[in-house]
């Protein structure tokens, strides 16, 4: 590059010009210098402008040059790069051509040149892959910006309306102002069209909005509907297979009704099944109701889930038709009955309707005898002489308990007025206790089953008092959070709710604290008390890795957080196989000793009361620095004015 010009000096710079040969000195003629500075003032501007349009052009020709020189240097690294490649290409067939020429076989030769056939048609069908993958990336990244001008769009037009309102807001400020200084009236008639026309604009706005939720209503509407299709499909094959047992079922009654070598009474014991049958198939469309006042079929919360409902319903037929088999509990009294392994197992497999209120006042008795007296109606009329602290939440949990049952549905039922009675009379009798939540709907239970208010509380009683672990039913529920053995007996499934970071016992809390009382369907939920009130706390256990093992399939296909939490929050009240759970609850669930149980209990108790302890003396130190930092406040900040802070 050559080397700049020099850069001609200012007209106000220090240097002295020496004056021309015949002009005089300055500091000789004095006349002669005021005419000296005067045209020198006059020619120092000229000499600036001159000076500064010199600088400017040469700045201007330099970044010519610089922009050129990077031009011709990026044109030279894209020569390099190409030459690179060509050398490398040279020399990958450089190698090719020694390969083959060291080849000395022509059989050899020709596998060679096969091979680098092969080669290069794989090569050739990845660039057509990688140019599909990138044509399929530029679509999306079209559609993507077509999205984003839409967005765009609405976003210019909601700025322009949002503009336009407050311009009208403005206006309309102005408006009053002017018309309050002037004292002037202003017209109603304006200011009805002023309105008229904002109303107009917000009418525009929220028929778009409306638009676009009937659009996205629409798109929901047909996807429900091919859901419905598919569940129609799957519940009329579920009607087809149970019309197909019933008629399996009448048949093999019609075949022993025939046989000659029945007795006159087997006969007329046929006979009657026969009409039971028949009399259950005509009432099953219209029984909403078991015995005990249940839904057969429960309500949802999610509106897809009722035809789920119904699935639900026909499997809990379909089940009972195949599975109707008499407990062998036959005759008997509640004096006959005495702890056996034969009475266990039979516990286990459910007591019939018809006995279920008899056993139950057997094994409360069994578990209370100790405790067992007549002072249950003194504590009725002490609960109506004396107001107890509990009775305020009692009365709000009434309306609260089995809301889906006939007995408690109705404000001014009997049922409602009885299990108060129950609440209160237990409230004084363990004052320790007092009322929990849960137990109205442990109450509830007993009452149903019972249909007695003294069983009733003494069923509450065995539970609270003998059943379950001290401590259980407590103002921190402590005891009730002794949770799984998941880990143990169903190690796949753990692993999936750990590795989505999903806490068991936020369902399971429910079920322990209310022995799954509105969890369960009552056909699985009675024969479960049954079992429970007979074993105690590690039937709870049984049924709640039961249910987790009789759903594993459904959940371990379940890969989203969010959604595992909504299947676990309804997904008991799907299972229909009492049976089939029952046998994994006391079959797959083995070995399952008391012992263990006991010792996780009194661990995970000493856990929290550790973290229960820790978290008290952490509130007593933040309790007590705030205090003194208000101490502090008050003292610093102290003035005449201090009840106006």
């Amino acid at each position: 590059e050559a080397p700049p010009p020099p850069v001609p000096l200012a007209a106000d710079s220090a240097v002295q010009v020496p004056s021309e040969p015949g002009r005089a000195s300055p500091s000789l003629q004095d006349g002669g210098s005021r005419r000296t500075k005067t045209c020198s003032s006059s020619t120092m501007p000229i000499r600036r402008r001159d000076t500064v349009s010199s600088f400017s052009e040469r700045t201007c020709r330099l970044q010519q040059e610089k922009k050129m020189l990077m031009e011709e240097v990026k044109a030279q690294k894209e020569l390099v790069w190409i030459l690179h490649k060509a050398l490398e290409a040279s020399q990958l067939e450089k190698r090719a051509c020694a390969e083959f020429l060291a080849v000395n076989d022509e059989q050899e030769r020709l596998e060679l040149l096969r091979h680098r056939e092969r080669h290069a048609a794989d090569l050739q069908r990845r660039l057509e892959e990688a140019n599909m993958k990138a044509e399929v990336l530029r679509n999306s990244l079209a559609e993507k910006d077509v999205q984003l001008a839409e967005l765009q769009a609405s976003i210019k037009t909601l700025t322009e309306k949002n503009q336009a309102k407050q311009q009208v807001i403005v206006k309309l400020s102005d408006q009053v102002t002017s018309c309050l200084s002037d004292s002037r009236t202003f017209s109603v008639s304006e200011l009805m069209f002023v309105g008229l026309q904002d109303d107009i604009e917000a009418y525009k706005t929220q028929n778009k909005f409306l638009n676009s939720e009937i659009y996205q209503l629409t798109k929901l509407w047909r996807k429900s509907s091919e859901q419905e299709k598919s569940l129609m499909v799957k519940c009329a094959y579920l009607e087809a297979t149970n019309c197909q047992v019933e008629s399996r079922y009448l048949g093999v009654l019609r075949k022993l009704q025939e046989t000659k070598s029945l007795d006159p009474d087997q006969r007329e014991a046929v006979q009657k099944m026969i009409e039971e049958a028949l009399r259950g198939e005509l009432d099953s469309g219209s029984k909403d109701h078991d015995a005990y006042g249940f839904k057969i079929i429960p309500d949802y919360e999610v509106e897809d889930m009722k035809l789920l409902a119904k699935i639900q319903a026909l499997e809990i037929r379909s089940h009972n038709l195949l599975n109707q088999v008499q407990t062998p509990i036959q005759t008997l009294s509640q004096d006959d009955l005495c702890p056996s392994p034969e009475l266990k197992t039979l516990l286990r497999s459910g007591v019939p309707q018809e006995y279920r209120s008899r056993v139950w006042r057997w094994m409360i008795r069994a578990r209370t005898r100790t405790i067992w007296d007549s002072g249950v109606l003194q504590l009725c009329e002490k609960s109506r002489t004396f107001p107890h602290p509990a009775t305020r939440q009692i009365q709000l949990d009434l309306h609260r308990t089995l809301t889906t049952n006939q007995h408690f549905s109705s404000p001014s039922s009997p049922a409602l007025q009885e299990l108060r009675r129950i609440l209160l009379s237990f409230s004084w009798h363990n004052p320790t206790v007092g009322y929990c939540q849960g137990l109205n709907r442990l109450a509830a239970i007993a009452l149903l089953v019972l249909q007695n208010e003294e069983d009733a509380f003494w069923c509450l009683l065995a539970v609270v008092e003998t059943i379950m672990p001290e401590d259980y039913y407590t103002k921190n529920l402590m005891a009730s959070q002794v949770r799984r053995l998941l880990v143990e007996k169903l190690p796949r499934l753990a692993a999936h709710f750990e590795k989505h970071n999903i806490d068991v016992t936020l369902i399971t809390f429910n079920w322990f604290l209310v022995v799954f009382v509105e969890s369960l369907p009552s056909d699985i939920l009675l024969p479960l008390w049954d079992a429970f009130l007979y074993e105690g706390t590690k039937v709870i256990f049984r049924y709640a890795l039961a249910l987790f093992k009789y759903k594993e399939d459904d959940i371990l296909k379940i890969n989203d957080g969010v959604e595992i939490y909504q299947y676990l929050r309804f997904f008991t009240k799907t299972v229909s196989d009492s049976r089939r759970l029952s046998s994994i609850a006391f079959g797959d669930m083995n070995p399952f000793p008391r012992r263990l149980l006991r010792n996780r209990r009194v661990q995970h108790l000493e856990r929290l009361q550790k973290e229960l302890k820790e978290l008290e003396e952490l509130q007593k130190e933040f309790v007590t620095e705030r205090a003194e930092h208000k101490d502090k406040e008050l003292d610093v900040g102290a003035s005449e004015d201090d009840e106006e802070i």
